[in-house]
């Protein structure tokens, strides 16, 4: 049994967070392109608002993809060569990126736009509600 992310006992059925954690680390070794994560005001339902900024000058929005699978949001980045131009001095390579996110449980992507080279990622968790569910003990008669 492995039990590296979570040694304790008492954490039952984290494997799939374990994997996850394991995959979005090996995909974020690179640093481009830089971004931030900043908590905004809160909404009207009481919901913790974020945002994630992604520097991506240089970029259209032609030339950006964002997919969200289940709870882990993906923006992907490529640029295309454009033949027709010749370039004396080549500073600025055309490039490509792919940066990944895991977002929490209930978390929603509210919104994406690309403002003067930022790509910008609203998300909304909201306020959790707590639960609590009271289980019957039961007394076997086999004695086991």
């Amino acid at each position: 049994m492995r039990n590296v992310g979570f040694p304790s006992p008492f954490f039952v059925g984290f494997d799939e967070f374990e994997r996850l954690m394991d995959r979005v680390t090996k995909t974020s070794s690179d640093g481009y392109p830089p971004y931030n994560v900043e908590k905004l005001p809160s909404g009207d339902d009481g919901g913790e608002c974020l945002r994630i900024t992604l520097a991506v000058a240089g970029f259209s929005a032609d030339e950006l993809e964002m997919t969200l699978e289940e709870n882990e949001l993906v923006i992907a980045g490529r640029q295309l060569d454009d033949p027709q131009r010749e370039f004396l001095h080549r500073g600025i390579a055309a490039r490509q990126f792919r940066r990944t996110f895991v977002l929490a449980d209930g978390m929603e992507v509210v919104s994406a736009s690309l403002e003067d080279g930022l790509l910008l990622i609203d998300l909304l968790r909201p306020e959790p509600q707590r639960v609590l569910r009271r289980i019957e003990i039961t007394q076997r008669s086999d004695g086991r």
